[in-house]
């Protein structure tokens, strides 16, 4: 049989290749008529889902004014313009100006943020201390020791020919001034820390320095000596007239609980010559109303102002120093010193206020360690002298 017979006889008999094609072209067919139908039947699943939802979807209740969700896009953008001064989101926003209120937070409330101070009004508190007038050394020990010699060396006359006499030699006294440690433990919380409007750590440190400063002030003037500086009115004081070495002299006023421009003189003059010329009056805010009262024979005030903003104001020519923790005018109470108090009184301390952040010992809050070591104590008996608000 022929190749023309073999075509025609039912299909049958067809070469190889031809065979080949016709399967692919027929498997094509049946794959684009398999991937219609199945585009068909999920277009109708589709549809069938989406009226499903729209049945059994309940629309969510509208947010209660004083119940914004911090999430939405006006939260956001409005804190990203406080936060960075970004506007664009507010620009984006779809907002009646004419409609939005102040009251109700949906209505534009939440435009209307509240504002919060930049920092700490503070109640102020007098810091004045004999430490701008004492002297103040910086030492790395545990205490600092200061030699005085308050005794003379003797002298004589000498002849040619006469032998010379041996003379008294001068003593030397040690006074050791050891250092306290002031301390202070504030907390905050790390919350607190992390959304405050003002530098909360800042605020805090500045709190410790003024309590600190205020502290020592107290002690420079009245403290005990016990874990703590030695302040000059903590001495032995006795009369001018029998005022011997380890003792502060006084003079009194001649009235009890009162002060006369006498008085203030006498003062003065019993403070030797040589600590005079850096001598300052020292009394607190009340004490001064009363001297500045005085008069002298002449009618002129004792007291006068200073010339310029930072200058003190002086008492018969000297400069004072008002400071709080002196006692009040009352019966013989020593209530004004004067004095050289760069001799008098000696201030050792470490030059650093430490400070120690500790996020982890007290959780949530973050503690502030703080610590200062100072020392203080009369280093001249001889170059302080005390006005005792009594008759004797």
């Amino acid at each position: 049989m022929s190749k023309t017979e073999r075509k025609t006889a039912g299909g049958e008999g067809l070469s190889p290749a031809e065979d080949v094609r016709q399967a692919v072209t027929g498997f094509v067919t049946d794959f684009k008529s398999f991937q219609t139908d199945i585009e068909s039947k999920l277009q109708q699943t589709e549809e069938r889902l989406t009226m499903l939802d729209r049945k059994t979807h309940i629309p969510q209740r509208t947010p209660l004014g004083g119940a914004t969700d911090a999430g939405a896009p006006h939260q956001k953008a409005f804190n990203a313009y406080l936060r960075s001064g970004d506007d664009d989101g507010l620009r984006g926003l779809e907002l009646d100006a004419k409609s939005l209120s102040t009251a109700v937070n949906s209505d534009g409330g939440y435009l209307v943020d509240p504002q919060t101070s930049d920092s700490v009004n503070s109640v102020l508190n007098a810091t004045a201390s004999i430490r701008s007038i004492a002297a103040v050394v910086n030492v790395e020990a545990t205490s600092f020791d200061v030699l005085v010699d308050h005794t003379d060396v003797g002298a004589g006359w000498a002849t040619e020919t006469a032998s010379t006499v041996e003379t008294d030699t001068p003593q030397l006294d040690r006074i050791t001034i050891p250092l306290h440690e002031l301390s202070a433990l504030p907390k905050a919380s790390q919350r607190l820390l992390d959304d405050s409007a003002f530098d909360i750590e800042n605020w805090l440190a500045g709190r410790i320095a003024d309590k600190f400063a205020r502290a020592e002030a107290s002690a420079f003037v009245n403290g005990d000596g016990t874990d703590k500086p030695r302040g000059f009115l903590n001495h032995a004081m006795v009369d001018n007239d029998v005022w011997a070495w380890g003792n502060l002299g006084y003079v009194p006023t001649g009235q009890n609980g009162d002060v006369t421009a006498d008085s203030i003189i006498d003062l003065v003059y019993a403070l030797g010559a040589e600590y005079r010329a850096n001598a300052t009056f020292v009394l607190n805010s009340k004490t001064a109303g009363l001297v500045r009262k005085l008069k002298d024979n002449d009618g002129r005030f004792l007291w006068s102002d200073g010339l310029a903003a930072a200058e003190p104001a002086r008492l018969m020519g000297y400069p004072v120093l008002i400071a709080e923790d002196m006692p009040d005018a009352a019966t013989d109470a020593t209530a004004i010193a004067f004095g050289d108090f760069a001799t008098g009184y000696t201030i050792a301390e470490r030059p650093d206020l430490r400070v120690l952040r500790d996020p982890f010992s007290a959780k949530p809050h973050v503690l502030f360690y703080a610590t200062k070591r100072v020392g203080g104590d009369v280093s001249d008996f001889a170059a302080i002298k005390l006005l005792k608000f009594g008759t004797s």
